[in-house]
């Protein structure tokens, strides 16, 4: 018998109804559709506008609808684990919270924050816990309400980010299918580049902190794209080079949806077409930690058993990494 290894056996993305188009933000701050489909390939992005609702109430919705498509009940879930940079609160974790709403009970479950890097890593550790042989069934749920720490009278971020949330199913497989291999990596002199300076135990809410605005996301825009634009086509490069592969051998680039010029710049270094990498940020702007996801749900009925797939994502912190996947199912 082969080894264990982890498969993704369903995926699930939810977004909001509600479409905060380029046009609109015209409206709200010095900008133009023109400039931000140039510089980012943003046309529109999802907000969810119901001020009572938060991360776990999409995270809950991707994740019911996943145990729905993968056919399994809430007491067959044996770990969740939620990548997101917009808790619900502090403590508890939103996963905690996304069990209590999906009814899923006395298991293993918390939140992973490595920021637009994290669906990448929590991948990972769910694999791990698969291939450990300690668990059968792992949710991997990432869930943002990015709206919540925008800006928008920073045109410098407020253009770049959506509300989403994407899940997956991770299950046992001993046919060589599932993660293969992942590369994470992380450079801390980054932290001052893109961050929310305020909120936590370095600077506590306070008056001073929110007149200073210091609870939004921040970035040094030019810094961030240049070390990004490198590293993510570094990791992706790097992962298909260590398992002797090339353009030809990879069905789909999957990448974090940050930037179409970034994306398109690690689809050239792999020697990879247009039509074979996953692109949805013109719809949904950076969801951080739903972007793969949500790609992965809305290519599911492209993707065929057996193909290889390079997962690639950069993050604040810096983090980076890519991940090559097996895809273990054909369209159902």
């Amino acid at each position: 018998m082969k080894k264990t290894t982890a498969a993704i056996t369903a995926v699930n993305g939810w977004v909001p109804e509600f479409r905060l188009t380029n046009v609109e933000l015209e409206k709200m701050v010095d900008t133009t559709d023109e400039w931000i489909q140039t510089r980012t390939g943003i046309v529109e992005r999802r907000i969810l506008q119901d001020k009572t609702k938060a991360s776990s109430d999409m995270g809950a919705e991707a994740v019911k609808g996943l145990l729905k498509k993968a056919n399994i009940g809430p007491e067959e879930v044996d770990m969740l684990i939620c990548t997101t940079v917009t808790p619900d609160m502090l403590f508890p974790a939103t996963a905690n919270i996304i069990c209590e709403k999906v009814g899923i009970r006395n298991i293993a479950s918390f939140d992973l924050n490595a920021a637009c890097s994290g669906f990448l890593y929590a991948l990972t550790v769910g694999a791990r816990m698969i291939e450990s042989g300690a668990y059968k069934k792992v949710v991997v749920v990432g869930s943002d309400k990015m709206s919540s720490i925008v800006n928008y009278t920073d045109r410098t971020t407020c253009v770049l980010f959506g509300d989403a949330a994407g899940a997956i199913l991770l299950e046992p497989n001993h046919e060589g299918l599932g993660l293969q291999d992942a590369l994470l990596k992380s450079d801390g002199t980054g932290k001052d580049l893109l961050r929310q300076k305020a909120g936590g135990s370095l600077n506590p809410a306070t008056v001073e902190t929110v007149m200073a605005q210091e609870h939004y996301i921040t970035q040094e825009g030019p810094k961030v794209f240049k070390f990004a634009v490198t590293k993510m086509a570094d990791a992706a490069e790097e992962i298909m080079l260590k398992h002797g592969l090339k353009g030809d051998d990879i069905a789909w680039l999957v990448p974090h949806q940050a930037n179409k010029r970034i994306i398109d710049a690690t689809a050239q270094r792999m020697n990879l077409p247009e039509d074979r990498v996953m692109v949805n940020i013109q719809k949904y702007g950076n969801t951080t930690g739903a972007t793969i996801p949500l790609c992965l749900w809305e290519w599911e009925d492209k993707l065929h058993k057996g193909d290889n797939l390079i997962f690639a994502a950069f993050g604040g912190g810096f983090t980076w990494g890519s991940a090559l996947v097996k895809w273990a199912y054909d369209p159902k």
